[in-house]
């Protein structure tokens, strides 16, 4: 089709999945979209605020089934722009939070084509914090990691054995399926009764959270059958949650 419109893309990060939790200037920009390419972990309750002229298209990507590849992405985003016009790339979290959203503003860049950013809330911080389970905390907690659960090619990311050793918060993203290895990491750092916790699809009705220490976290996630997307956090920090006190004596009565 002959495009009458400047080419232009948007990165929008849609939040951790909760649809209210995208920003008012993410949703300005789905709101002028002419195309938005969207993921798997996003509420299509958003494609609600796009024009009904817009062209929809999901590219999502999780284990085990990509309907996209990166590189697919890139440049069905380049070509949709200047075929049509305003584009929205909106990616799950932060786009540049494990989201690979650079690489698609270097492919933008390429072709000449003007790009610009809209954050979005990261799950790495909003959904411990929605279960009242804060990142940092006073005499608790003075920093914390966000790592991937594994590298590009399977490994446990080397980052994550290092912050094992570390005081501060762990928050471990897209590791769920190695989550007796990524324990073992910790007890191997002496760390067996670290608070550790699990949520399932956070701030969504699909939410579960199981709390615990790092010695039967592996069994929790089994006995409740939570599966990904799901994300985990280590540190003392856990503690604060509501449920830790009464599950902490559970494991104490059994030690």
């Amino acid at each position: 089709m002959q495009n009458s419109k400047h080419p232009s893309i948007t990165l929008v990060g849609a939040g951790p999945g909760d649809a209210e939790l995208i920003t008012i200037k993410g949703m300005k920009a789905l709101q002028t979209a002419d195309v938005v390419l969207y993921d798997a972990l996003v509420s299509e309750e958003l494609l609600d605020l796009v024009p009904a002229h817009a062209v929809k298209v999901y590219v999502g990507k999780r284990s085990g089934d990509h309907s996209a590849s990166q590189q697919a992405i890139n440049q069905l985003m380049v070509d949709y722009a200047l075929n049509y016009g305003h584009v929205v790339r909106l990616k799950g979290g932060d786009p540049f939070v494990f989201g690979r959203g650079y690489e698609e503003l270097e492919h933008a860049a390429s072709y000449n084509i003007p790009a610009q950013v809209i954050p979005g809330i990261s799950s790495s911080i909003s959904v411990p914090g929605l279960q009242q389970i804060p990142v940092t905390h006073r005499g608790m907690s003075e920093s914390f990691w966000v790592v991937t659960g594994t590298t590009a090619d399977g490994r446990i990311s080397d980052d994550l054995r290092e912050a094992t050793h570390s005081n501060a918060t762990v928050v471990v993203l897209m590791g769920l399926h190695k989550i007796k290895e990524i324990t073992e990491l910790f007890k191997a750092a002496g760390k067996h009764r670290l608070p550790a916790a699990v949520i399932q699809s956070g701030s969504t009705q699909n939410e579960k959270v199981v709390v615990g220490v790092v010695d039967t976290l592996p069994e929790l996630v089994k006995q409740h059958e939570v599966k990904a997307p799901a994300l985990m956090i280590f540190g003392q920090v856990v503690s604060l949650h509501p449920q830790f006190q009464s599950v902490n004596e559970v494991y104490d009565s059994i030690s």
